[in-house]
């Protein structure tokens, strides 16, 4: 058996908060219209200089400073992420430079949209195993502001921006992060157009597709990762769950049929974060002490593509091994 653990954690929001109040000055809504269909109270949006580079380098900072893994032990990098600054170099590039990683460090993106993040986790749970070096930094970030329509007030409410940022390590003696990741291609429920379609790249979504996919994928994949550990759900000590909309979670959680309490979440003052959604809501939840070491985690994403994934992530007691 082998897999990683998580060491550390590091998020990074805008500073510019956008409320419902606010958006009931520049479009036909209303606070309670926006938090009775979502859950959602607040998005935090980039302004000025801010960036998702910028985004990614804060989150990142804070993680390994946590860690105690220093730059030269990282192995691996990767970023989850489809609004970057660039299509080319990849995010994961510009932070081997910016944090100083060794050059043979392996870093690119990834895109798998909602479910990029714990995509990311088994890449780099994967990649670390040939790797001489046991430490992998794994972000998922967004800058959705970029691709929202403020005409469009059916998905303009929906999303913020974020980065949140793990560091990993990986051992021989771990056990597995049991991912289940999956795909149901679709270009028509959940899409962004490309450069080259000659329309604007904004997001386009049929929310009651969106909807019924989601119920069904979150609760399913949970079970699959349990199963695939060998636990019962009811052993998990905390849910991670993609922050898309209050009530998809809501129903979710009931289909599962375990305890509300482990699957709270963050949604009122992020929105949807897209890739960036349950590494923001990890850190969150490691920072206020309602994630310890030992725990097991089950995080679950799912969104465009149509794409889930979900993998049980234990916590680290702290650097078990040497990188030498």
């Amino acid at each position: 058996m082998s897999g990683i653990k998580l060491l550390a954690t590091g998020s990074a929001l805008p500073q510019h908060m956008i409320t419902n109040h606010d958006l009931e000055q520049i479009m036909d809504t209303s606070d309670e219209w926006i938090t009775s269909r979502t859950g959602i109270g607040a998005r935090h949006h980039c302004q000025g200089e801010e960036c998702h580079t910028s985004l990614c380098l804060e989150a990142a900072k804070k993680a390994l400073e946590r860690s105690g893994v220093k730059p030269e032990e990282v192995g691996v990098c990767l970023v989850a992420t489809l609004t970057p600054d660039h299509l080319t170099p990849a995010t994961a590039c510009v932070l081997q430079k910016e944090l100083g990683f060794q050059e043979d460090a392996i870093c690119f993106d990834l895109n798998a949209a909602c479910s990029g993040f714990v995509y990311a986790l088994h890449t780099a749970e994967c990649l670390l195993a040939a790797s001489q070096r046991k430490y992998g930094l794994v972000l998922g970030a967004e800058v959705l502001s970029r691709v929202i329509d403020i005409n469009d007030r059916s998905t303009y409410v929906l999303f913020g921006d974020g980065a949140g940022a793990a560091v990993v390590e990986w051992r021989e003696e771990f056990p597995s992060i049991h991912a289940v990741l999956g795909c149901r291609g679709n270009d028509q429920v959940l899409t962004i157009p490309g450069v080259n379609k000659g329309v604007p790249a904004v997001v386009h979504m049929d929310g009651q597709d969106v909807f019924r996919f989601a119920v069904e994928a979150l609760p399913r994949c949970a079970r699959e990762v349990a199963q695939k550990a060998g636990i019962t759900l009811e052993e998990v000590d905390r849910f991670v769950l993609h922050q898309a909309n209050q009530r998809i979670i809501n129903f979710a959680v009931k289909k599962l049929g375990v305890d509300p309490a482990k699957c709270t979440g963050n949604i009122a003052h992020t929105a949807n974060t897209s890739a960036a959604s349950v590494p923001i809501l990890l850190d969150e939840l490691v920072q206020k002490g309602e994630i310890q070491p030992g725990n097991k985690v089950l995080c679950v994403g799912f969104g465009g593509g149509l794409t889930w994934a979900g993998a049980l992530l234990e916590v680290a007691q702290g650097r078990e091994g040497d990188t030498k």
